[in-house]
């Protein structure tokens, strides 16, 4: 979840505010719900970012020429000097200088999620170091909920991987003159409901299913036994030419919209065959095209076990999706 005092489309232009002024991200939220994560997707995209900075040097960080990168600092219950009162304070401080184009990024997150993020990986809540870390949640959910209030950008981890939080503040803050506009397949399973983000849908349960073969049925189709069985259903050549045919006429048309990325989904029954098998298909030929690819198969994810936290609380990794590059006529 997305939200923008009420209307993200509409209000979050950050060029059109900055008008010279410093641009400046303060990144906040519950410890647990992706902070951390935040920041380094930030300085990715090109931001100078510093982590756990006292409140009371920020002011001194800031005097000077301003910076030609935007700034994004990220603050939390760690901080020295860290209270709402004071982070309120410096913000209202920063909106009324002319030099500073402040915005609050909150990272929010269910408190039972971060609870659970907490027990599985064994750390100490910062609020509640010798008791549960149920304790220091409610405290720390009740402390930021004045600052929540004043976000201009809040997103909702809950439900969020790592590269599912990247690609949300990505469509926020990347300002990259040189950027362009990527495009990421992702394969699923109807029975696991949509992936979030899905910005245009296939549904691939009308080819011929390879699961009910039995020496297909453990492969994947990133296997060529398992694309040629898919290819052979009379219907597969026509189908992958006329979505990729789609695909290609609007990939120009969501550029001049301004869109930065766009997310295509293929889905079937177990998401592990016919829909992993048109993204692997398809990939090659968006990637011919001189578009940046990338693909996901959620349903394969599963198959490694990785930390379900994209928490700050235990040195969680920021990349627990497998997500492959895909390089002009082929897949890396």
């Amino acid at each position: 979840m997305v939200a923008l005092d009420d209307d993200p489309i509409k209000t979050h232009d950050p060029a059109a505010a900055l008008d010279g002024a410093q641009r400046l991200v303060l990144v906040t939220g519950p410890s647990g719900a992706g902070r951390s994560t935040a920041i380094n997707v930030l300085e990715d995209l090109g931001f100078e970012a510093i982590d756990n900075l006292p409140l009371s040097l920020i002011p001194r960080l800031l005097d000077g020429p301003s910076r030609p990168e935007p700034l994004a600092l990220g603050l939390d219950v760690r901080n020295r000097d860290f209270s709402a009162s004071n982070v309120i304070e410096l913000i209202d401080k920063l909106t009324r200088d002319p030099r500073y184009a402040p915005e609050v990024l909150f990272l929010d997150c269910a408190p039972e999620v971060l609870e659970r993020r907490y027990n599985e990986t064994r750390r100490r809540h910062p609020l509640s170091p010798d008791s549960a870390p149920s304790a220091g949640v409610t405290a720390e959910i009740d402390l930021l909920q004045p600052i929540r209030v004043r976000a201009d950008v809040l997103v909702d981890t809950s439900d969020l991987s790592p590269h599912d939080l990247k690609a949300e503040l990505t469509r926020w803050f990347d300002i990259r003159r040189d950027r362009r506009l990527s495009v990421s397949l992702h394969s699923f399973s109807y029975k696991r409901g949509v992936p979030r983000g899905i910005d245009m849908m296939f549904d691939c349960r009308f080819l011929t299913n390879p699961h009910w073969e039995p020496a297909l049925r453990p492969l994947t189709g990133r296997d060529p036994q398992v694309q040629s069985y898919v290819e052979g259903d009379s219907r597969f050549e026509e189908f992958i030419s006329r979505v990729c045919e789609m695909i290609l006429f609007l990939l120009p048309a969501y550029v001049e919209e301004g869109k930065s990325h766009l997310a295509v989904g293929f889905g079937c029954t177990g998401g592990q065959h016919r829909s992993v098998t048109l993204a692997e298909k398809v990939a090659p030929v968006l990637a011919k095209a001189g578009w940046p690819v990338s693909i996901r198969h959620r349903e394969l994810e599963r198959r490694i076990p990785a930390p379900s936290s994209l928490g700050d609380a235990a040195g969680v990794p920021q990349e627990t999706a497998r997500l492959r590059a895909v390089e002009r006529g082929g897949t890396r």
